[in-house]
């Protein structure tokens, strides 16, 4: 029997993917795994059992990747599980940056209790809220993962002109991209030649601030930015300063923060993304499958802190998991240690490094946990 934790509250269509052999929920003691959306658990300690952390959606940055690797403890994410409840949202906001309805409908509201005067006030009204139309405007793309080439191909679908930059874009996510879609050579290429920006990256140090007072000063007049992947890609006080001057003309974001709440020309989204119910149900049903997958398998599919490596089952084998530092010949040092060996695999990421052994022989866990760098050993029977 293995328990399961939960941090936030995870669609049970998901849940009930992990069957009879596991317990589910809050208030769950000394867990094998962790479910979490938004939770930030920095400060969590975790137990000497804890296998696996999922995180039901994209972005990471709530938990302790480092810390939680160091322990032997595999990292997931459920990346493109929510790209389309975004992909639908940024449309949105593109309507949003352009035509003023968030603040013809504020106005509109004002209107009440004008009786038979409500029409001649909105037809002499209304030329206050004028906006472009989005068809034959560019929209520069910075970041083609899973949401960032939903959100170009429908651009193109709705008649814009898309501009875009991914320094890992692989050759299968370029063949998920229309053929229209222009790719550039770097991420500043994008963003002073295109009327709308979407960023679609992870905030990093290198992503930190990517649109400052020094980037919106090479872009286009008129511009408006979109923020719909985290907090502190864009730097507010730059944008607030541009808004002013008329150089920015709309900012529109789903990750608000005081300074910039009620502001002119500012849409803050509370975090709407990945909220629909066929997002919360597709994260939680692929977070649940990768860590039943992990405990039982011991397979990772879409970890952020470990390699991702999965090996098909030897017929009447023992399967042999280890986590270990990315050190020299680790591979190497488990195999001496085990006999009977069917089938083996090993990946490194980084500082990190999984090796998966099928064997028919006994095996001595304590001889491969003390292999020097190695932080965790799992035997499946």
């Amino acid at each position: 029997m293995y328990n399961v934790l939960t941090l936030n509250k995870i669609a049970k269509v998901g849940t009930d993917r992990l069957g009879d052999n596991y317990t589910c929920g809050d208030e769950v003691q000394n867990p094998d795994a962790v479910l979490v959306r938004s939770a930030a658990i920095h400060d969590m300690t975790f137990g000497d059992n804890l296998l696996a952390i999922a995180r039901a959606g994209a972005g990471t940055n709530n938990i302790p990747k480092d810390k939680c690797a160091d322990q032997g403890i595999v990292v997931f994410n459920t990346p493109g599980a929510n790209a389309n409840a975004v992909k639908e949202l940024v449309l949105a906001g593109l309507l949003l940056s352009s035509r003023k309805v968030v603040e013809g409908i504020e106005w509109a509201k004002t209107l009440k209790g004008t009786g038979d005067e409500m029409g001649k006030k909105v037809e002499k009204g209304k030329s206050q809220f004028v906006g472009p139309e989005i068809t034959g405007k560019t929209l520069g793309v910075v970041g083609l993962g899973a949401i960032g080439i939903l959100v170009a191909n429908v651009a193109v679908a709705v008649g814009m002109n898309v501009i875009g930059f991914d320094p890992f874009l692989s050759e299968a996510n370029k063949a998920k991209l229309d053929p229209a879609v222009e790719i550039k050579d770097n991420a500043e290429d994008v963003m002073v030649n295109c009327d709308y920006l979407s960023v679609h990256v992870p905030l990093m140090d290198s992503t930190k601030d990517m649109v400052d007072a020094d980037m919106i000063a090479k872009m286009r007049d008129g511009v408006r930015i979109l923020n719909y992947s985290r907090d502190g890609l864009v730097n507010t006080d730059a944008v607030l300063a541009a808004l002013k001057t008329g150089k920015v003309a709309k900012y529109v974001t789903d990750f608000g923060n005081d300074s910039i709440l009620g502001e002119d020309g500012v849409i803050v989204i509370p975090h709407l993304g990945a909220s629909t119910p066929e997002s919360e149900d597709n994260c939680a049903v692929m977070a649940c499958n990768q860590i039943k997958d992990y405990i039982e398998n011991g397979n990772i599919v879409n970890s952020v802190n470990f390699p991702c490596l999965s090996l098909e089952r030897a017929a009447g084998t023992k399967r042999v998991c280890v986590l270990s530092k990315n050190v020299e010949d680790i591979a190497k040092a488990v195999l001496a240690e085990v006999s009977g060996v069917a089938g083996s695999a090993t990946k490194a990421r980084g500082d990190y490094a999984y090796t998966i052994v099928d064997v028919t022989g006994d095996v001595d866990e304590s001889k491969l946990t003390a292999i020097d760098g190695v932080l965790k050993v799992r035997v499946l029977g």
